[in-house]
């Protein structure tokens, strides 16, 4: 059985890197007695699955890992029962059953919501970025430097009272994020940005039939 688990990231935990919420929830796992599958081999591992990192500092509201178990209680159930093993910060927001051949949410993943808590920019001044023929930055790798441009991955930049929205593209074809564009966004307003602004990711989505699906959409819960 295939299940997409959403959890929601708060607080001090947004400190917490990638790779040991990887190791959180593995324990988790065992203290909550999920009847997760393991690799065969040498050194069998928990078969879990995450969707896109998310960079330490940022909140969320909507992230995704899949597992895989051999037999499981109602969503409801796993729902508390993970919770109760969960630390301040950390909680699970849904456990779906996902079809027998759903791709996991990484492979699938096309784009993603965050919003940005910030006031520097006006209604005006966004629209104005967003009408410019193409939006080039300097784009940084482990590997490497290039300009690109990131125009065609924000696929919405809006105003907000409470600071910025935005969807953009995540995932393993393309990949935007969120201070990449307000990094851009600041150089166009010839406006400083400030030491810390506090970025939230609001959800993540896969592309079907054209539109975009929030990963949490896929499957149904168990009763």
């Amino acid at each position: 059985m295939k299940i997409r688990i959403r959890f929601a990231k708060q607080g001090a935990v947004k400190f917490i890197g990638h790779l040991d919420m990887v190791r959180y929830f593995q324990k988790v796992m065992r203290r909550a007695d999920v009847d997760i599958v393991y690799s065969e081999g040498f050194s069998p591992h928990q078969k879990m699955s995450f969707a896109a990192p998310l960079s330490v500092g940022i909140t969320s509201k909507g992230e995704y890992f899949d597992i895989e178990v051999k037999s499981s209680k109602s969503s409801k159930k796993m729902i508390k029962s993970l919770n109760e093993q969960n630390v301040d910060g950390v909680e699970i927001l849904s456990y779906k059953l996902l079809p027998d051949n759903a791709k996991n949410a990484m492979a699938v993943l096309a784009g993603a919501d965050y919003f940005v808590y910030t006031n520097l920019f006006s209604e005006n001044i966004i629209e104005n970025f967003m009408k410019q023929p193409e939006i080039l930055v300097l784009k940084k790798t482990k590997k490497s430097e290039k300009i690109v441009d990131i125009k065609p991955m924000i696929y919405t930049l809006q105003y907000d009272n409470n600071g910025i929205f935005m969807k953009v593209a995540q995932g393993s074809s393309a990949n935007l994020k969120p201070d990449l564009v307000i990094q851009a966004l600041s150089q166009f307003a010839d406006v400083s940005l400030p030491e810390f602004i506090q970025y939230e990711r609001l959800d993540m989505y896969c592309i079907e039939n054209g539109r975009f699906i929030s990963l949490d959409d896929i499957g149904g819960c168990i009763e």
